[in-house]
């Protein structure tokens, strides 16, 4: 169900709302947009094979949802749902809330965000940071129904993440991360992308560059490195939308349920990947780069490197494309921590002599 417009259809721009857009219009002019990040592997760079990331972590925020957040709050305030005073509230206990946390401070607005109890205490100061306030739930498949009846108790408004954004970016270009990608690899020798290789968490990135990608009409194909644990491989194969998973233990990407925002026609290629190789293919790009990086970055790394493997098997040439998802010093007390990992996952040993294969080539 939409949600009842906070105010007149047709009301002017030139009193809050008006000033509400042109703060985060103004907020992303003060923006550079994020870097592409050339990672030349000798084995893969010698076959004509060329690896970029396109580091998100960068924005103000730290991470890809930054982009998310700022659409969300542009498509709510466009469509009537937030008006000065309302409430916001998200289902989430990661980077998403932090950037809408971000964006309803800039724009004087109350934040709540509704995660599970067991969320980390670094995750939570870094929500409150912004001055939002956190919600907790006993267990983490009921965020998305109490985070809606909360925005029904306090008269606000349930951002919905997973529902919109797929929706809430212009997918035809308008300075999206697909546009900005094909603009920053016009030089490169490989200009045109074999792949471009997304985690989905809501699955709008994944949306976005694959309508983006049609509209074009470039021949690039999108590949999904999906978690262990993710219900969206099980749905690409089976287009069964009641589908249901543990969920992933990979922060940012995979879900337990098959979410609005994923569409599966954009997706061209879905790769399941162990969660310790995501955690051991996070390290080892960390070393590769001389910087931390996330998890789900991690994830991405593993699609890429399988893609290109691949395509140099067949004797083909181009250019992968991914994404740095957000900075590891996140994930400091976790995925970056050998003593949590061997707790959370076991041995990560076997995992890291698979990912050093696929690096060396």
């Amino acid at each position: 169900m939409q949600p009842t417009p906070s105010f007149l259809p047709g009301a002017s721009c030139s009193g809050w709302l008006g000033g509400a857009i042109h703060r985060i219009e103004a907020d992303y002019q003060r923006s550079a947009d994020t870097h592409l990040i050339p990672l030349p592997l000798p084995a893969l760079a010698a076959a004509g094979i060329d690896l970029y990331l396109k580091d998100e972590s960068t924005h103000p925020t730290g991470s890809l949802k930054h982009r998310l957040a700022r659409s969300l709050f542009l498509y709510a305030l466009c469509n009537g749902w937030v008006r000065e005073g309302t409430t916001i509230v998200e289902a989430s206990s990661g980077s998403t809330a932090v950037s809408e946390a971000y964006f309803a401070r800039l724009l004087g607005l109350p934040f709540i965000a509704v995660m599970p109890r067991s969320t980390s205490p670094e995750k939570i100061a870094q929500i409150a940071f912004y001055g939002a306030s956190c919600h907790f739930v006993d267990h983490a498949a009921q965020v998305y129904e109490e985070a809606r009846a909360l925005a029904e108790r306090t008269g606000g408004h349930y951002m919905d993440q997973f529902t919109y954004a797929e929706r809430a970016t212009d997918w035809r270009g308008n300075n999206n991360i697909a546009e900005s990608m094909f603009q920053q690899m016009a030089r490169e020798r490989h200009p045109i992308p074999e792949w471009i290789v997304v985690g989905a968490g809501t699955g709008g990135t994944s949306a976005t560059i694959g309508r983006y990608l049609r509209y074009r009409c470039h021949d690039t194909q999108v590949c999904v490195p999906d978690p262990k644990g993710s219900v969206f491989s099980a749905y690409h194969r089976t287009g069964d939308a009641t589908l249901t998973a543990v969920g992933s233990r990979i922060e940012g990407i995979g879900r337990p349920r098959v979410e609005p925002s994923f569409i599966r026609t954009l997706v061209d290629r879905m790769i399941e990947v162990p969660n310790l190789d995501s955690v051991a293919a996070m390290h080892a790009l960390s070393a590769l780069l001389g910087r931390k990086v996330g998890p789900s970055t991690g994830t991405n790394f593993i699609g890429m490197l399988a893609v290109a493997q691949e395509m140099r098997a067949a004797g083909r040439q181009g250019s992968i494309l991914s994404l740095l998802c957000d900075s590891g010093e996140r994930y400091l007390p976790s995925y970056h921590d050998a003593a949590w990992v061997k707790n959370a996952f076991g041995d990560i040993g076997p995992a890291q002599q698979r990912v050093d294969a696929l690096v060396a080539g």
